[in-house]
């Protein structure tokens, strides 16, 4: 990476600025405030893009969400965000649960509370190996270090041939319809822009084997790691620096 070259600070959300699932803390928000001051922000996330605006507290900041299927640009009028694309594809329910019935067959997965799959209005889909009810200690404690769902990872990837999956949470694995995923989001982003690959520094957690950052991780586009989202701060110090 070349520092001096870099103009856009992209980043995931969950465990990389928040907690999952949870606000911005101040101390985040005052590094992004001087990162701002320097770089272009972009968001590059798994969900929708008003989820993570609103998880954000509302923060100034254009949000690539679903996997690239949706961009938004934040608006400084209205302090809103202003949705320049909102993709969903349609989804063949049917063919989804008997692939998911059969896998659960499989390999054991067949007590689970709720639905067999999750279906997101994008065309993404959820695979959520305890169900779309479980309780939320059972979900932590499934497989924390996912090595139960990184055994099987090229098998669902084989039988969802036509998605990109990613081990999600703790207990499910999350699939957006190809091509999208984060790089192509990125590749996407930089086209529509005039940005090279080489002018974006992505900061994400989620690298490892099937992580929703991997193929950002795997790529050009420069990569800063992170481990813990309270050491944010202090990783990008070095960008502030002259």
């Amino acid at each position: 990476m070349d520092k001096s070259k870099i103009k856009v600070i992209a980043m995931d959300l969950d465990g990389t600025l928040t907690q999952h699932k949870e606000q911005l803390l101040e101390g985040q928000k005052q590094t992004l405030d001087r990162l701002n001051s320097k770089y272009k922000l972009l968001m590059v996330g798994a969900g929708q893009v008003g989820r993570i605006f609103n998880q954000m507290n509302k923060y100034p900041i254009d949000i690539i969400g679903n996997y690239g299927m949706q961009y938004a640009v934040y608006d400084k009028e209205s302090e809103n965000l202003s949705i320049k694309r909102d993709i969903s594809l349609k989804v063949d329910r049917e063919e989804t649960e008997k692939i998911v019935t059969e896998l659960r067959n499989k390999h054991g997965f067949l007590n689970y509370r709720g639905d067999n799959v999750e279906y997101h209005a994008s065309g993404c889909i959820t695979f959520p190996i305890l169900g779309t009810k479980a309780l939320q200690p059972d979900k932590l404690s499934f497989d924390p270090t996912r090595e139960k769902r990184r055994a099987i990872y090229d098998e669902v990837c084989e039988k969802f041939e036509k998605y990109n999956v990613f081990v999600g949470g703790s207990s499910s694995f999350d699939m957006a319809p190809k091509p999208y995923n984060k790089y192509y989001a990125l590749d996407l982003y930089c086209k529509e822009n005039g940005y090279e690959h080489n002018e974006v520094l992505y900061i994400g957690d989620d690298y490892g084997l099937g992580g929703n950052d991997e193929s950002v991780y795997l790529s050009d586009i420069p990569f800063l790691k992170i481990d813990n989202y309270l050491d944010f701060p202090a990783l990008t110090e070095f960008l502030l620096e002259e």
